[in-house]
């Protein structure tokens, strides 16, 4: 009788939901890349499964009924890059083989086949209009530059590696490490298999971006064929060539760069994105139209000051849909040939889940649906259509995860900073089970970049942050994009600055809510946040701890170390370390080492070529010759963008950062 009454009264109450946890990352799921069909009935994406034994996300093909709403797989195995066949009866697709990504095409109802063996992985690709062939992208390897004559080996010696010679100037990249010598040129392929042609040759890089003109005679890209190329900034123009080869003909040139061509349905017209570099380090990217032979250009996006990208032509060519990010939230609108913007679709989710950076894509069908990756604070993308009313979300690829979940609630919120009442967007990340009438710790949590944006979108350090029982703010200060150029442009020769008065304006605003506890402020962020964070140590110590990953701690050393070293500082501060020193120097963090109190972690993966190792060492033994309580972690293998990409790697660097932080708690046992 005892056993049966307890059982009726399990069965009988509501189970207990637990909250996010380290271990529900490497069950999370996400849509990517989503590509609709031409007729719009049909969406194919990129579903990327967590993977607990791989440590990694595992990447398939689906399919997508629109009208029904339900899914099929269609590529098992690592698949990527779907791209359908002008006529919707065929899928070109990415897949390794051996370890070797390859070119594939599905044919819907049949089997797939490798349309050519390959010796390096493609890159972008585009149908000709007849679906007869395929273009694409691929690295081309050269030998490169030798200094001296080796002695020769002997047959079966095992000697050590032999020296590399480097005389590129790009020669090294964040993920890659050194790279090997050559360029990404532009191949075409009939779609029923046969040797590849290469297109292009020389010594410039194709970008991502094909489009073909209509006759299907010439390929229009992207490229930055000058002697420059490597020295930066970018001067991409647009150009075409011959489908078998030739002379490229240039179309278009500025003074600043040009991307992402597409041909018009009939073939008059071509969009571009692109700025004029007016020697500022941010421009708004606009969208403009010309006529095929380059004559005529016009921006259609003039009047909106917004980065606008990922033109796509509708099938009438009296408009070009498109995206921008607005105050982080980014949107899908059409630009009409009339100077009219009509709104397509809004709340895109992009890739990166562990913080909440704006981003996300879409694809256009001839019937002017749009599919696109959903997603919002409490689900990481889905796949999401807009036709006619309400956009749908079509998947719910971590509805049986969440079932049993209780996930942080995300705020919107507005504060004026104290520096010059400049409004300043911020959202706050409360607690599972948030109790409005007590008190609780306080993280602030900045994004890197400078020029990137934080939306309210899912974030998994955020919600394994508030599960941890933590307030979280996050925010876009001054120097963040999606809120025009001048915005970004405030920090222009001047990063770190005002942007610090902002971010502590956010502090102030949660701290005078009443919720955050103010004798237990803690802040980290990475990159641009981690350079933020040492920063803000410096200046005051009102935080308890703190945590700076990838940080820029010396603006010199970082300059000259970091992969993009022939433009970053003169982008950012118009200088070099030669010439204005001074300058550089009260901007880097470390000058203000001998002002800190708090506790400072530091964070950087071995890998990163970005901000280097190295910086991030200079402040951890800055604080340790002043005897701060600091350490520093270090991540295996890990580059700068890749820091978090790991499932293993992120849940241990957010388990750090939180036992870092309970060492300095007042409010809690430690």
């Amino acid at each position: 009788m005892r056993l049966l009454l307890a059982f009726l009264l399990a069965t009988a109450l509501p189970a207990t939901a637990a909250t996010f946890a380290p271990r529900d990352v490497f069950a999370l799921e996400q849509a990517g890349d989503v590509q609709i069909s031409p007729d719009g009935k049909r969406i194919v994406y990129v579903r990327a499964s967590g993977d607990i034994m791989t440590d990694s996300a595992r990447k398939s093909l689906w399919l997508v009924d629109v009208a029904r709403g339900t899914q099929a797989p269609l590529i098992d195995g690592s698949a990527s890059r779907p791209r359908w066949s002008p006529d919707g009866s065929r899928v070109a697709y990415v897949a390794a083989v051996d370890g070797k990504p390859q070119l594939f095409i599905h044919y819907l109802g049949g089997a797939s086949a490798r349309v050519a063996s390959l010796s390096e992985a493609p890159e972008d690709m585009a149908w000709s209009p007849d679906g007869r062939r395929l273009a694409f992208t691929m690295f081309v390897p050269d030998e490169g530059a030798n200094l001296g004559e080796a002695v020769a080996k002997p047959d079966g010696a095992k000697w050590a590696e032999p020296l590399k010679f480097v005389t590129h100037v790009h020669y090294r990249q964040d993920g890659e490490g050194y790279l090997r010598p050559g360029y990404s040129q532009l191949f075409v392929v009939a779609a029923d298999g046969g040797a590849p042609r290469q297109v292009t040759s020389g010594r410039f890089d194709v970008d991502a971006g094909l489009s073909w003109t209509r006759d299907g005679g010439r390929i229009v890209f992207a490229a930055d064929r000058e002697a420059t190329a490597e020295r930066g900034p970018d001067r991409a123009s647009i150009w075409s060539v011959a489908a078998d080869g030739g002379e490229p003909l240039r179309l278009v040139a500025r003074t600043g760069a040009n991307h992402e061509p597409q041909v018009s349905p009939d073939g008059r017209l071509i969009a571009f994105t692109g700025a004029d570099d007016a020697g500022r380090a941010y421009e708004n990217t606009q969208l403009s139209v010309m006529n095929a032979d380059g004559s005529g250009v016009r921006v259609l996006s003039g009047g909106l000051d917004r980065a606008v990208r990922g033109p796509r032509w509708t099938a009438d060519g009296k408009a070009v849909v498109a995206q921008y990010d607005d105050h982080g939230v980014t949107k899908v609108v059409r630009f009409g040939l009339d100077g009219r913007i009509t709104p397509l679709a809004s709340g895109l989710a992009g890739g990166d889940l562990d913080r909440p950076y704006s981003g996300g894509m879409f694809s256009l069908a001839q019937t002017g649906a749009v599919a696109f990756t959903m997603g919002d604070t409490a689900t990481p993308p889905d796949v999401g259509v807009a036709t006619v009313g309400t956009p749908r979300r079509l998947t719910h690829l971590n509805d049986g995860l969440f079932a049993n979940r209780t996930l942080a609630a995300v705020t919107a919120h507005h504060v004026a900073s104290s520096a010059d009442g400049t409004v300043i967007d911020y959202w706050l990340v409360t607690p599972p089970g948030f109790d409005p009438a007590r008190k609780y710790p306080l993280i602030l949590e900045i994004h890197g970049g400078p020029y990137a944006a934080y939306a309210p979108v899912w974030s998994t350090e955020d919600q394994l942050y508030a599960a941890a029982g933590y307030i979280v703010a996050y925010a876009n200060p001054r120097g963040s994009t999606s809120q025009g150029a001048a915005f970004a442009n405030t920090i222009w020769k001047d990063y770190p600055s005002h942007d610090y008065d902002d971010l502590m304006s956010v502090v102030d605003d949660v701290v005078a809510h009443g919720n955050a506890d103010a004798g237990n402020l803690f802040v980290t962020g990475g990159s641009g946040g981690g350079l933020l964070t040492a920063w803000i140590v410096g200046k005051t110590g009102r935080f308890k701890a703190a945590v700076s990953q990838k940080p820029v701690i010396n603006w010199t050393s970082e300059g000259l170390t970091t992969d993009g070293y022939t433009d970053m500082l003169r982008s950012w501060f118009g200088t070099t370390p030669w010439d204005n020193p001074d300058l550089l120097w009260a901007h880097s963090p470390l000058s203000l080492a001998g002002h800190v109190t708090t506790p400072t972690l530091l964070l950087v993966g071995d890998d990163d070529r970005r901000t280097p190792a190295s910086e991030a060492e200079q402040f951890y033994a800055a604080l340790t010759i002043r005897k701060v309580p600091t350490g520093l972690v270090r991540v295996p293998g890990a580059s700068h963008h890749s820091l978090a990409e790991r499932p293993s790697q992120l849940t241990a660097e957010n388990t750090a950062i939180l036992a870092w932080f309970a060492r300095y708690r007042t409010d809690a046992p430690k």
